[in-house]
């Protein structure tokens, strides 16, 4: 597969020939929203297998091969060419596909309301097939140490179906709020924390739950080593039961990191005790906050660089998001910016006929419009561009893989690219 940038006055046909494919392809693989209505700085993913490159000035045949980390005889063999031969600038390369390598993925979903809107499962059905993992968020502790179940509809036959292993999360949440209070109540009453593994034990052995996932945020800083032990204690009790265990984590840089959503999270202690970890690294650009591109490489990077100097990379899921927003201009501190899919934001764009930037420093795309009522207004999301840098961090600091929050909004560019990179791991 490839990844072509749209340029101006480009169709889909003459894009179809110059690749070798169709329009009817390039349309179904990208669920294009605008096939007629293509915006500058639009990407698509080329369904083909490898790719092509057309020869740039002072390129040769072994920088380009280097470029793509194959050997120069082997780039002129498979193009039917002499090692020696000169290229002529726009001469078009064939590239072979590169090797994959082996992660896992998991996504999140999230029902909300008294019903688990058809449109959700659906989302949840098109993406398990590139899925180990599949978490329906979540179960609510109680502080007598019950669960507050969620919709669960059809999430567990999805995952039996496509080979997922079905994820139990829970989280301190009361009210939708994540309390530093219930959290220490489950972990310094100990009857109440039998209890709560007890409930949990018979819940996972109900519904299929493989995997156990702890997502408890905004813990109280001195509660960090009540929470290292309650995690130590719940290992040893899944284990019986040979399920895996594995904890959500706040985006640090440092063991030292102040701040309420941080310092409860002991990244040594955890990659010792779980499984793996999922690191929300998102959200720097967030809906009550300034326009900023949602997650940015620097700073993913560096949140990724401290933990692997913390616990096995092996033991890391980087979390990524599946949406952007759009901003209304100027920022007001107490506005909220609108959440919108990938495909949403084409369509504004195309709508308000306006080109698609990207930033290569945070590596996401953007762009500003001006909306009917005369407002201003600023959009970050994700395309294949931003996605495949992801990618290739995954396989630079050799992590575990990546976990989505949240199925549900439309990115059909991020599961081709999947394919494209990596075997998917099944676990069930």
């Amino acid at each position: 597969m490839q990844i072509h940038v749209i340029q101006q006055n480009q169709s889909l046909f003459g894009i179809a020939q110059a690749y070798g494919t169709t329009v009817e392809d390039l349309v179904e693989a990208n669920e294009i929203p605008n096939p007629n209505n293509l915006v500058i700085g639009q990407t698509l993913v080329i369904p083909i297998i490898g790719s092509f490159y057309w020869v740039q000035p002072g390129d040769s045949l072994y920088s380009i091969s280097r470029r793509f980390g194959i050997s120069f005889q082997q780039l002129a063999s498979v193009n039917g060419i002499s090692v020696s031969q000169p290229l002529q600038v726009g001469f078009r390369l064939y590239i072979p596909p590169r090797p994959k390598t082996k992660a896992e993925f998991n996504a999140y979903v999230e029902p909300r309301g008294n019903t688990v809107a058809p449109e959700l499962e659906e989302s949840a059905r098109e993406a398990a097939p590139y899925l180990t993992y599949l978490a329906p968020f979540s179960f609510q502790a109680l502080r007598d140490g019950s669960l507050k179940e969620p919709l669960l509809n059809d999430f567990p036959a999805i995952a039996r179906a496509n080979n997922n292993v079905l994820m139990m999360v829970i989280t301190n949440q009361e009210n939708d709020q994540f309390s530093d209070e219930l959290g220490r109540i489950l972990l310094n009453d100990m009857a109440i924390q039998n209890k709560f593994l007890d409930n949990i034990t018979a819940t996972a052995k109900k519904y299929g739950f493989r995997d156990i996932h702890f997502d408890f945020e905004f813990l109280r800083p001195e509660d960090r080593e009540a929470y290292n032990n309650f995690l130590r204690k719940a290992k040893a009790r899944f284990r019986q039961e040979g399920w895996l265990i594995s904890t959500a984590l706040a985006p640090k840089t440092s063991a030292e990191q102040k701040g309420l959503w941080y310092e409860a999270h002991d990244y040594k202690a955890h990659g010792e005790i779980v499984d793996f970890v999922v690191i929300m690294t998102y959200e720097w650009g967030y809906s009550g906050g300034p326009a900023m591109a949602v997650s940015p490489i620097g700073p993913v990077r560096q949140v990724l660089e401290y933990a692997i100097s913390e616990m096995p990379s092996s033991k890391i899921m980087m979390g990524q998001n599946l949406y952007g927003y759009d901003w209304t201009l100027p920022f007001v501190q107490g506005t909220t910016a609108k959440a919108v899919s990938p495909q949403q934001a084409i369509q504004i764009a195309a709508e308000n006929n306006v080109a698609i930037q990207y930033d290569y420093k945070a590596q996401a795309p953007f762009f500003n419009y001006t909306a009917p009522d005369g407002k201003r207004h600023e959009v970050w999301f994700e395309d294949a561009r931003s996605i495949q840098a992801k990618f290739d961090l995954i396989k630079e600091l050799k992590l575990r893989g990546m976990s989505y929050w949240k199925l549900g909004l439309s990115f059909p560019q991020n599961w081709l690219l999947i394919t494209e990179n990596f075997n998917v791991t099944k676990r069930a």
